[in-house]
């Protein structure tokens, strides 16, 4: 049997690799046929080759493809071993030879696991890491361009963050417009300012905005400093000596991250940032930001239920047309992965409870998917 495995675990290994690369390649060459000027243009600015600029920006994107295709790659190189079996009758012999299809199919469903732990490696350790590169555009390879940014409200202090652009690699705003609460708009209700840049939390003070040539309302300047329930939130530079004359430091904890990349940004993040996130008072995130932590926590028991609803259908029709026996699997991946997605819209849409939306297709697919494998020991 440990002969058996390997040779099935080393067909499942190159199949794997082939789709992926191959995959990978067609979205290079698409993608980058279409931006080759961008490339060029950055390569000169930066005298270096734009091959090397390309390959630096495609490598990163690679990482991102794996996350989104690792699972659904898994259960196709899964199919196509079996259909490589079938192909050649080595199928017909090892089941001449006493051993059961379920016994068969056990490399396949660890090589594939063991992909979905992979693919759950990387979405929570590589690509949170790697995120600024992965939202950069073509036209922004450097990532000092200006973004829209989208507005958000801090929860805590109910003063709403806007501005007219973000500058990713400064961590700042451009022309920032904070909209103040009533409870905060003793010498006005909005601050209008040059620039505004992100300020991580020190011991000595918290994180938040500071805010650079402040024109409005100028009379906060001079004025003492703006607090909710005994703490500071709109510091003076009357009441903070390492503020100049024309600068007002707004605290907050909503992130940078957050109005640079907008809704993107929970696709990126960790899901220990986002749970991070949820409890902050300062973020109020919507369902769908709880929908995608329980949707992470499920994702390994989703792979594999994908794979024990493909599995099945490849063994029973092992004597048949491999390729009808491909698209029917593949068939069966597309709803799952419909019902899937229609569900998690349901959830960020509040029809459905977040907890319920990321689990609705395990629960409906169980009984289908228990009682496919089942056959498989016949």
């Amino acid at each position: 049997m440990f002969i058996l495995y390997r040779y099935m675990l080393r067909q499942f290994v190159q199949i794997f690799i082939i789709c992926f690369l191959s995959l990978t390649g067609l979205y290079v060459v698409i993608d980058a046929f279409g931006h080759l000027d961008h490339f060029s243009s950055f390569a000169e600015q930066q005298g270096v080759s734009a091959w090397s600029v390309a390959g630096r920006y495609y490598a990163y994107q690679s990482l991102g493809f794996f996350d989104r295709t690792s699972s659904v790659l898994a259960m196709i190189s899964a199919m196509f071993t079996v259909a490589w079996l079938a192909r050649h009758q080595e199928l017909t012999a090892i089941m001449a030879a006493g051993i059961s299809k379920v016994r068969v199919a056990r490399p396949l469903i660890v090589a594939a696991m063991v992909v979905s732990l992979l693919g759950v490696a990387n979405r929570e350790m590589v690509v949170p890491q790697i995120r600024d590169e992965l939202m950069r555009d073509t036209k922004d390879l450097a990532g000092e361009n200006a973004r829209e940014l989208e507005a958000r409200f801090d929860s805590r202090t109910g003063i709403l963050i806007g501005g007219e652009s973000v500058v990713v690699a400064e961590r700042k705003i451009t022309h920032p417009a904070f909209v103040l609460p009533a409870a905060l708009s003793r010498y006005g209700q909005q601050i209008a300012a040059v620039e505004a840049q992100y300020a991580d939390a020190r011991p000595d003070r918290p994180a938040g905005y500071l805010m650079m040539g402040v024109d409005t309302p100028e009379a906060m300047l001079s004025q003492p400093s703006l607090r909710i329930d005994d703490q500071a939130v709109i510091v003076t530079p009357r009441d903070a000596h390492w503020l100049a004359p024309d600068e007002v430091f707004v605290v907050s904890d909503v992130p940078f991250e957050l109005l640079a990349t907008g809704t993107a940004w929970r696709n990126f993040a960790s899901t220990w940032e986002l749970v991070t996130e949820l409890k902050r008072p300062s973020t109020d995130l919507g369902d769908d930001v709880r929908v995608a932590v329980h949707a992470r926590l499920v994702q390994p028991l989703l792979d594999g239920m994908l794979l024990m609803l493909g599995l099945p259908l490849m063994f029973s029709r092992s004597g048949r047309n491999v390729f009808l026996s491909i698209g029917i699997c593949l068939v069966v991946a597309t709803s799952f992965s419909l019902l899937g997605l229609a569900c998690q819209a349901a959830g960020g849409a509040g029809l459905m409870k977040p907890a319920l939306a990321a689990w609705a297709p395990l629960l409906a697919f169980v009984p289908v998917a228990s009682w496919m494998y089942d056959t498989m020991r016949t």
